[in-house]
């Protein structure tokens, strides 16, 4: 009876273990259009990694509430928080290439792209070198890289607000600058055509008078 019940046991939590695990599957790009291909993918929790093939493809085991980490030579490291719950997941992530000298040899000597194809990409799709072009619209970007941003989408649209600025009884939503317009909406603007987003809040909000009351969210785009 005893061994029966340590079997049943250990059964158990071989369902719960794999149960707690997920794979995930994704696709790494540069420029949005070439495949990067021999660069490891790591898990955190579940400790897999794995290279990406010719394709610029990967499948990885992960625990639930996982992280992805992706720190490639000459690129901008990548981390990517893995949900709880589905059973897959699917990642298409845009690496941002560094450029230099040095970094066009790494890119080439470890088999991440082909020399022809960096050479004109650097030369003719820097528009396409933008981490940015990894989210879906500004929001998404606000929500993944800006804490203490709080984008809120129940009321049919979007609403941001900065969680230190709350207020009882006026609108908490913050002051748009688009490209040194306040006011300007940010509606339909895709990610890939942003160049930097800054968050200001507190005092240095006050530049713009009784409208950066909730705070400040400056964009600039590409020129």
């Amino acid at each position: 009876m005893r061994t029966l019940t340590i079997s049943i046991a250990s059964l158990l939590i071989s369902i719960s273990t794999l149960a707690q695990t997920k794979v995930v599957s994704g696709v790494l790009t540069a420029f949005n259009q070439y495949p990067v291909a021999n660069v490891e993918v790591k898990a955190q929790k579940s400790k897999a990694s794995v290279l990406t093939d010719s394709l610029g493809m990967f499948a990885i085991v992960c625990n639930d509430k996982d992280v992805i980490k992706i720190k490639p030579e000459a690129f901008k490291s990548v981390s990517r928080n893995i949900s709880k719950g589905e059973v897959e997941e699917s990642l298409e992530i845009n690496l941002v290439f560094m450029d230099s000298k040095k970094n066009r040899d790494l890119a080439v000597a470890n088999g991440y792209l082909y020399e022809e194809d960096l050479t004109y990409a650097v030369s003719h799709l820097q528009q396409e070198n933008n981490e940015y072009c990894n989210f879906s619209n500004i929001y998404e970007i606000l929500k993944g890289r800006f804490p203490g941003v709080h984008v809120d989408a129940t009321s049919g649209r979007y609403v941001v607000t900065i969680r230190e600025n709350h207020s009882m009884n006026a609108s908490n939503e913050v002051l748009w600058v688009l490209d040194g317009t306040p006011g300007a909406s940010v509606e339909g603007l895709h990610p890939c055509n942003i160049s930097s987003i800054s968050v200001i809040k507190d005092g240095l909000a006050a530049t713009y008078g009784t409208r950066g009351t909730n705070g400040v969210i400056v964009v600039e785009t590409k020129k």
